[in-house]
């Protein structure tokens, strides 16, 4: 893999970022990669209008991951606490799953999380029926707390919940 370079988003990287974040996590083109929710949920991941709020907001920030001028993955920290943060939105252009690309946005939203809000703590929030990716994330350091969240979809889906993981920092 040739030099990834990171940065924080901007509005002006909506147009390019939403598709990509879609594309990973629905529909058949998510079918590509291994952590997709294609197959659990059919709406829209986020709209425009939530990614540009989440931009906006200085208590988070979304880190792009570009490769030869190319969006290829981003990441979300937003401050939670006094010294805790929450990893979100981790999406990798799906034909390039499996590359590490993954892993190099969880070590910039660690490292970001730490110089930008002092955080001592990651939290994240995984779809329950999704045990191979919830392992993954326990293989990078990320233990599940015993909380689950409900999933904010409608209709409810109560099968359906968030498990809790979190991590020293």
């Amino acid at each position: 893999m040739s030099e990834i370079a990171f940065r924080p988003a901007t509005p002006e990287d909506v147009a390019a970022l939403h598709p990509l974040i879609e594309r990973a996590y629905r529909g058949d083109t998510a079918k590509v990669g291994w952590t997709h929710e294609a197959d659990l949920l059919s709406d829209t991941r986020t709209s425009v209008d939530e990614l540009s709020a989440l931009i906006a907001d200085p208590e988070r920030v979304v880190l792009l991951a570009h490769q030869d001028g190319v969006l290829i993955g981003c990441v979300q920290v937003a401050r939670v606490g006094d010294d805790r943060t929450y990893l979100g939105l981790l999406t990798v252009e799906p034909t390039l799953q499996a590359s590490g690309l993954g892993r190099r946005l969880m070590a910039a939203a660690e490292t970001e999380a730490v110089t930008r809000f002092g955080a001592r703590r990651m939290e994240m929030t995984v779809i329950n029926r999704r045990a191979e990716l919830i392992a993954w994330y326990q293989r990078r350091g990320y233990h599940p707390t015993g909380e689950t969240r409900p999933l904010p979809v409608d209709p409810p889906r109560p099968e359906l919940d968030f498990v809790v993981l979190e991590k020293g920092l």
